[in-house]
């Protein structure tokens, strides 16, 4: 008999669930925050962990009344703040699940075998407080890192001022200047469905049409200049829009673009299969 799996992944801008029995049955996501303030405090805050612990326990619910084993996973926010210890004791209190603090090593990882399983190629993941890009060659790892830059850290430091969020964009993937990329690289996480819901312009998010969908450097470039100079409230018009983004996304989509140039990359592909997938995975439940 199949075993079933509840995954909740804790990210910094949200948490999602998968369920999973021989394959993905379905995800859903909670935007919550929980990096919101972590780039000028270094803590997070009473409200994130609060809202974030809420939304951990509905979906570990959820995972329990379907019969499934549940796991839980953070990442950035809680590896790199200087309270992730009492954020994990929070989520252990309220509903008894223990959280594995992931290294920004592991998330690349993560996501690298969860898009591509044991495939050559690459991901590209920018998150909420970091950003992940791993490349695989011959079956071995060439390169990995986790830049500690994403959507929440970009918007905090730099609100909605074009200049200061492209400056601080092209400082953060400075590392990436002397990689070389020949890989196939799927782009990962939540600002890449965004930006693949947009490219379709979907009403609502559809796995099946986006996944493996090609987003061109090219036409990405013009659509992040586009939602830059688009106020987040203009931007919940665009079509395909994941409206809870519409504050972070200019941001982040043009840190896509900048992660992209570093590495001399024309397209990426979108993956839907991500971390969460990567996480049984790696820990060899599946």
């Amino acid at each position: 008999m199949t075993t079933k799996y509840a995954v909740i992944d804790i990210g910094s801008n949200s948490v999602r669930l998968m369920l999973w029995a021989g394959g993905t049955l379905y995800k859903k996501v909670r935007t919550t925050r929980l990096a919101q303030g972590l780039a000028d405090s270094g803590m997070l805050s009473d409200a994130a962990m609060e809202r974030t612990a809420e939304a951990v326990s509905a979906f570990a619910e959820e995972g329990a009344r379907a019969g499934a084993r549940v796991l839980a996973f953070a990442t950035a926010a809680v590896r790199s703040s200087e309270n992730g210890t009492r954020f994990c004791s929070l989520v252990k209190d309220t509903c008894g699940i223990f959280v594995d603090v992931v290294t920004g090593e592991e998330e690349a990882r993560l996501g690298l075998c969860g898009a591509l399983g044991r495939e050559d190629g690459g991901i590209i993941d920018i998150g909420g407080a970091s950003t992940e890009v791993c490349i695989r060659c011959g079956g071995e790892i060439r390169y990995s890192c986790s830049l500690p830059v994403g959507a929440v850290r970009i918007f905090d430091a730099c609100g909605q001022d074009p200049s200061r969020i492209e400056t601080f964009v092209r400082a953060s993937v400075a590392p990436l200047a002397d990689v070389r990329c020949a890989a196939s690289m799927r782009a990962i996480g939540g600002t890449a469905s965004t930006l693949a819901s947009i490219r379709l312009g979907l009403q609502a998010y559809d796995a099946e049409k986006l996944n493996g969908l090609v987003l061109p450097r090219a036409w990405l470039e013009e659509m992040s200049l586009r939602l830059l100079s688009l106020s987040p409230e203009e931007r919940k018009g665009v079509p395909g829009m994941d409206v809870s983004r519409a504050d972070v996304i200019a941001g982040a989509s043009r840190l896509l673009v900048n992660v992209m140039r570093a590495l001399g990359l024309p397209q990426v592909r979108f993956s839907d299969a991500d971390n969460l997938e990567g996480y049984l995975f790696v820990r060899g439940l599946v």
